[in-house]
């Protein structure tokens, strides 16, 4: 019995010694990723909000897009190049209708952060369809993904509620980000899954139309980091903007047609 407990006391040991030592690479390589990748960008994205293809007839469909600075555009050199920009173009090409976009998200954002966010828009002000996108910031804080996918159930409810439609654009894969070393990055990759998988139930359980990001874009930012990153190589370029719009555009009309068959866009106010 005696050699029993001595056993389990040098395996709990040598166990505790390797988890220890794994946080602390973690830890250290996660301060080489920060020296990496700084902020050569800022912590501000350019302004994007006005009425897109003014020219159009028709009431401006009204654009939400709610989370972190992928949605915020942060990255973007232009403000036709940032993703509200591109996907309010391309909706109203789409719609053949003036696009009034209003940017609520907020750079370095985590999804406790959406519920602001919506406390911050006018009384009177509704969206015909909203896009958040989030969840980078909740991985790389390591925030529970039950509790992260909380939080935006939440505001996928009060959205939904005001008579928005919504479309989620799901955790990326951060384990595309080539300044973070292994295997933190195979780490954040993990995370990255996990957290969308429950973002995607959550968007489902709502009314919500999931874009699952990680797999649409994540082999193109992996394939082609060069041209699908901006300078910081964690934020989109323009060309990253423009896929990223790309992927969303689809679930966007998808939401707004579902949402025009229960109320008519042009009777919704």
């Amino acid at each position: 019995m005696a050699r029993v407990r001595t056993s389990i006391a040098v395996a709990t040991a040598v166990a505790s010694a390797i988890v220890l030592g794994g946080r602390s690479l973690l830890a250290h390589q996660a301060a080489i990723a920060r020296r990496r990748i700084g902020k050569p960008l800022g912590e501000q994205s350019l302004v994007a909000d006005r009425v897109w293809k003014r020219s159009l007839e028709g009431r401006p469909i009204e654009l939400l897009l709610m989370g972190d600075s992928l949605a915020a555009g942060l990255g973007a050199e232009h403000r036709k190049e940032t993703l509200g920009g591109r996907v309010a173009k391309g909706l109203a090409k789409r719609m053949q209708s003036p696009v009034r976009l209003r940017t609520a998200a907020v750079v370095g954002s985590e999804s406790s952060a959406l519920a602001g966010q919506l406390d911050a828009l006018p009384d009177d002000y509704r969206a015909d369809v909203a896009v958040i996108v989030v969840g980078g910031n909740d991985v790389t804080h390591t925030i529970s993904p039950s509790a992260a996918a909380e939080r935006l159930e939440q505001a996928i409810i009060r959205l939904r509620a005001t008579g928005a439609a919504v479309v989620i654009g799901t955790c990326p894969d951060l384990g595309t980000l080539q300044p973070v070393p292994q295997p933190l990055r195979a780490l954040l990759s993990r995370m990255s899954r996990r957290l969308a998988l429950e973002q995607t139930k959550v968007a489902w359980r709502t009314g919500a139309v999931p874009v699952d990001l990680r797999q649409v874009l994540g082999p193109t930012f992996h394939d082609q980091p060069e041209d699908m990153f901006s300078l910081d190589r964690f934020h989109p370029s323009a060309a990253g903007y423009r896929a990223t719009a790309d992927a969303l555009l689809p679930a966007v009309l998808t939401a707004l047609e579902s949402r025009a068959a229960l109320t008519p866009l042009a009777d919704s106010r």
